[in-house]
């Protein structure tokens, strides 16, 4: 993917040269939160407001290179569009010489794909919750004249208020794509989701396609598993064209009714989104969306990202590399995080990006990374104090890909990012476990945490930290109720 230059927090000296912030227009660019095969979603802050976003981040050269103009054109139109309260908003789009920037609405509460992973599956009247707002959502595009064509729980993401969004629109068409016929043409979307009459390559309905992915949704959320999978992707291509879903026995009688006239293989038959708002099941404390309808959307600035003009591009500014501090520290792990500090794991799963604490130095951990890689299968290549793992083995979703980046938190503390940045996030929790029993020896855990104390363990933790960082006293005077007696005596 295409790399934003700098991130938002320095690097001490023992974590190579110090790092420095990035600024676009009036955006401060942070750290990376998601990536791709082309592009990487990066923390950012807008210097005027203050307010909180995520631009993606793409580099121009390998759009223009691999004639992606057209599709990333198409993505930013289509976001431009669609103002609805389930759909992640499009503020901006900028360009410098060498990135394209798209200034996304920032959505804090993960995906709707992690809280399946940790929950198993989600109880009736919560899947029918997020449901009604992904039927809204793709209502509304349909309205617009456009077709997702992607849908997934990994594109559909919370915010802090449990609100869905749905996300990345990179593989949406717009209603004049159709050809004479009045079909889609293009086979494209994730196997496990895709309707059947976009296997069989004879054109399809957009709207009939989008409402298949959302009824192959709604079963994942409410039985934990997929309705159609197979490792072979024939043996699934044939298992989906059959469309022969078996519901568990947990569900009631209505949502199963209500499945199967969603999953039906014939896509004249299948129950459209007029008959789903009127379905008894799906009414069941249903409200409809509530939101002003936007203005007019100007499209030209889409078409400016892509000019070479002087006058339509952004300057990248370097600026001096500032301190990581307590907060900055507390925000960036969630072993640091004060509102997980005594809350359990749940049933000890990671998500796309986890991290751990090492008194190492970065060579030594940069070592045992690279020595651990090896019986797991894993290729690594390395810049400075960052690694790129890709497994040898193909997956589910094609070979699983890992960023790995130290960090300087003190000159006796380092901390460790990891990043799914390719391939299935199952495989990626089932990688991470392996790949941690490998590292116990140079993670960081104090006397306590071994004796199972969290409480205690999570003190010394930030005593250690409070030792090394000024900023720490105030933390502490903050967020603890129980101050640590060593540091803080009878103060």
């Amino acid at each position: 993917m295409a790399e934003a230059e700098g991130e938002a927090a320095g690097a001490g000296a023992g974590a190579g040269p110090a790092r420095r912030r990035t600024r676009v227009g009036r955006y401060e660019l942070g750290k990376t939160i998601g990536e791709g095969s082309f592009a990487k979603v990066k923390v950012a802050r807008d210097t005027r407001t203050g307010d909180t976003l995520a631009i993606k981040v793409l580099d121009r050269n390998h759009v223009l290179r691999h004639k992606m103009v057209e599709q990333i054109k198409r993505e930013i139109s289509t976001m431009k569009l669609i103002k609805h309260p389930n759909v992640v908003q499009l503020h901006e789009v900028m360009a410098s010489k060498s990135k394209i920037y798209m200034v996304l609405e920032y959505v804090d509460g993960g995906e709707l794909f992690d809280k399946i992973v940790n929950s198993g599956r989600l109880g009736e009247d919560e899947a029918r919750r997020y449901f009604h707002q992904l039927i809204n959502a793709v209502d509304y595009c349909h309205s617009r004249g456009v077709y997702h064509r992607d849908l997934k729980p990994e594109n559909l993401l919370l915010d802090s208020h449990g609100a869905l969004k749905v996300s990345d629109f990179g593989l949406s068409a717009f209603a004049p794509q159709t050809k004479e016929d009045g079909l889609l043409h293009t086979a494209c979307g994730t196997p496990n989701y895709v309707a059947p009459e976009v296997l069989a390559d004879k054109g399809y309905d957009g709207m009939a396609a989008d409402v298949w992915s959302c009824g192959i949704i709604l079963f994942v959320l409410m039985a934990g598993y997929l309705p159609f999978d197979d490792s072979n992707l024939m043996t699934l291509y044939k298992l989906i064209c059959k469309a022969k879903v078996s519901c568990p026995h947990w569900f009631s009688s209505g949502a199963k009714k209500f499945i199967k006239r969603i999953l039906d293989p014939n896509p004249c038959t299948r129950i459209t989104i007029a008959q789903i708002l009127e379905d008894d099941w799906f009414k069941k404390d249903y409200k409809p969306p509530l939101f002003e309808q936007g203005e007019d959307v100007s499209l030209d600035d889409v078409d400016a990202a892509f000019d070479c003009s002087e006058e339509n591009l952004v300057a990248e500014k370097r600026e001096k590399p500032e301190s990581m501090n307590a907060f900055a520290l507390i925000s960036r792990s969630q072993g640091f995080n004060l509102g997980n500090l005594f809350e359990k794991e749940m049933m000890g799963m990671v998500k796309r990006e986890t991290s751990f604490t090492s008194q190492c130095t970065p060579q030594e951990i940069m070592s045992k990374i690279e020595e651990a890689c090896g019986p797991l299968g894993f290729n690594v290549r390395k810049q400075n104090y960052k690694m790129k793992l890709k497994g040898d083995k193909t997956g589910r979703k094609g070979h699983l890909s890992v960023a790995t980046e130290v960090f300087e938190v003190a000159p006796s503390l380092h901390m460790v990012e990891l990043r799914k940045t390719g391939g299935d996030t199952l495989e990626f929790h089932n990688f991470y476990n392996n790949f941690s029993s490998e590292l116990k020896d140079i993670v960081w855990k104090s006397e306590s945490d071994a004796k199972a104390a969290k409480k205690s363990a999570t003190v010394d933790m930030l005593t250690c930290m409070y030792k090394a960082l000024p900023e720490m006293h105030l933390v502490f005077a903050v967020g603890m109720s129980n101050r640590c007696p060593t540091c803080f005596g009878d103060q």
